[in-house]
């Protein structure tokens, strides 16, 4: 299969796990409010660690093949401040979209870098694939809880809403197979970019939604998230 048919049917692949999640989150309400309860802090942490493994395991390592020291550090700490100041105005207009903000600004730089990974044939190419879609399944869970919560818009339209945004994955991958591909210095440091901008969101919107007194399942979440990650690199890498 080209390779180009194969980034746009993994990033749409991908995409569609945010109104999966959506999805999911719609039909979350089951009779015992306890494992309700836990469920849902179980999703937040397992996105949290998937998240996390998308760092330490694809961005960093790759993005550190091609950037100086002081390249790497000053990408890294961009991403941080620009999600900063995006979770600063976000906050400031009251918008109950802060996840689907950082949903969006993880989802299209890393489609643009497996694009263009695909393009000169990174092993990583693959393991990205997978780690961009198990991140978009709890964020679409998670966006979708948070905009319910503002009554705006119907679960119908959100669900639809997220699909329609799956689509500026394909356009994004196609953009950094066709014409960044010869810049692997740009994609490397939008990877680090993103890197920075992710470990923000983790610390600042994800982490303090996971812990629960006297529950114990939640930081598994976390764990098994990780672990995906790990599996799914050693896998790709045999």
């Amino acid at each position: 299969m080209p390779y180009l048919v194969q980034v746009i049917l993994l990033t749409l692949a991908a995409g569609l796990a945010m109104p999966a999640g959506a999805l999911i989150a719609r039909f979350e309400h089951i009779q015992s409010d306890w494992l309700e309860q836990e469920l849902r802090h179980s999703v937040v942490a397992f996105g949290a660690g998937t998240l996390l493994s998308a760092v330490a395991l694809v961005l960093v390592p790759e993005a550190i093949k091609e950037l100086s020291m002081t390249s790497s550090a000053l990408y890294f700490l961009m991403g941080g401040f620009a999600f900063m100041l995006l979770d600063i105005l976000l906050q400031k207009i009251n918008t109950p979209a802060s996840q689907l903000a950082a949903m969006l600004t993880d989802f299209i730089p890393e489609s643009i870098a497996l694009g263009a990974a695909f393009a000169y044939g990174s092993s990583s190419a693959l393991l990205l694939a997978l780690l961009i879609a198990l991140q978009n399944l709890p964020e679409g869970f998670n966006a979708y809880r948070e905009m319910r919560v503002s009554k705006r818009l119907s679960s119908k339209m959100i669900i639809l809403m997220f699909g329609l945004m799956a689509l500026l994955g394909p356009i994004s991958g196609v953009a950094g197979y066709l014409w960044l591909a010869q810049s692997p210095m740009v994609i490397s440091g939008l990877m680090m970019f993103a890197a920075g901008g992710i470990l923000y969101s983790i610390f600042q919107d994800i982490a303090p939604q996971v812990p629960l007194q006297k529950h114990w399942a939640p930081p598994m979440g976390a764990l098994l998230g990780f672990l995906m990650g790990v599996l799914g690199s050693m896998a790709l890498s045999h």
